[in-house]
């Protein structure tokens, strides 16, 4: 049988839009997967991989050393094809070392030159459904159920999220509200989280998430809704993944929390700054609304989101309203059938 790697190191939600690949590749044999440390827990028990191999290209695998290294482990896997989620000249250079005999990447990347087959790079579907079509040789178009991600928390991840709940009184059946205000680029952080939660309190109870760095927005968050749950840093990615699978909405940045929502299928309002959904990242759960200032000219400005508005006014988020979010939110709460 034949046996796969997948080469994913980028950022969090790149690894989770590519368990469709996964998913799809897995039928045809067994998948490992190379991606960084961080991105190694969120595939932990998932049905689709047998594998997962930590790159860690800034620290135990950094330089020439280090990548002739893990070249070497997967060269002794003999695997028979490699599919390039990540399309730097580094993960090429290492499927090559590897000399995996099949080496499958977008047309556009930086190590096309190394790849035994090229696809063209779809501007035009979401960025799961581009990275599905990297196993689809005869170019079919996913359907929406085959480009929905998927994660696998456990027990040791629903253990974790009771104990929260219950520290925090949390009554069963409870309705919970998740908010999401972080983001690593600072321009897709929506400012309004407080207010938005002042304006939800009254329909369930308020839940915060993101890492360790996101603290000082959550603490915004309770300051105005004191008996807010605060989950920063409180739990690992697939802890945080089973929390907003137990809520009945989440209100989310362009940013990892909306892509696990997706993988969870948690209703989802999704609030878009200087980027767009036409990017390919935007919400995949069934019940989903994007938020975003359409009418402005200047956006997007940034693929990813710059450190500060090109144009100093910042418009794309400010004129956003917490009544406006709140009110999309309340929607998806009400619908027939949201979360509990």
């Amino acid at each position: 049988m034949a046996s796969s790697v997948v080469i994913q190191t980028s950022f969090l939600g790149d690894t989770i839009l590519t368990t469709p690949l996964l998913a799809q590749v897995a039928r045809r044999g067994p998948v490992d997967v190379v991606t960084t440390p961080a991105s190694a827990a969120l595939l932990t028990g998932h049905p689709a991989v047998r594998d997962v191999i930590k790159y860690d290209k800034r620290g135990a695998h950094s330089g020439l050393f280090g990548l002739t290294t893990l070249a070497g482990r997967l060269r002794s896997a003999r695997y028979d094809t490699a599919y390039l989620a990540q399309g730097s000249l580094r993960s090429a250079v290492l499927a090559f070392l590897a000399r995996v005999p099949e080496r499958i990447g977008f047309a556009t990347s930086a190590g096309s030159w190394l790849y035994t087959t090229k696809v063209a790079y779809r501007d035009d579907l979401h960025h799961a459904a581009r990275l599905l079509l990297l196993s689809r040789p005869n170019g079919r178009e996913p359907t929406r159920d085959e480009t929905r991600p998927s994660l696998a928390p456990g027990d040791a991840e629903r253990a974790l999220v009771d104990d929260l709940l219950r520290r925090h009184g949390v009554a069963a059946g409870e309705r919970l509200i998740a908010l999401a205000p972080g983001s690593v680029w600072g321009t897709k952080r929506w400012p309004y989280y407080p207010q938005l939660a002042t304006e939800l309190a009254d329909a369930g109870r308020i839940v915060i998430l993101g890492g360790p760095d996101d603290s000082p927005l959550a603490l915004e968050i309770r300051t105005a809704v004191p008996d807010a749950i605060d989950a920063t840093g409180a739990l690992p990615m697939l802890g945080s993944a089973e929390l907003i699978g137990r809520s009945a909405v989440i209100v989310t940045n362009d940013s990892s929390p909306l892509h696990l929502a997706s993988a969870m299928g948690t209703p989802t309002v999704a609030i878009f700054g200087p980027t767009v959904p036409d990017f390919g990242f935007g919400p995949l759960a069934p019940s989903s609304v994007v938020v975003g200032h359409e009418s402005l000219a200047c956006r997007p400005c940034h693929r990813h989101g710059p450190r500060r508005c090109p144009l100093t006014h910042f418009r794309c988020m400010r004129e956003l309203t917490a009544d406006a979010v709140a009110e999309q939110a309340r929607a998806l709460i009400l619908r027939p059938d949201a979360g509990a």
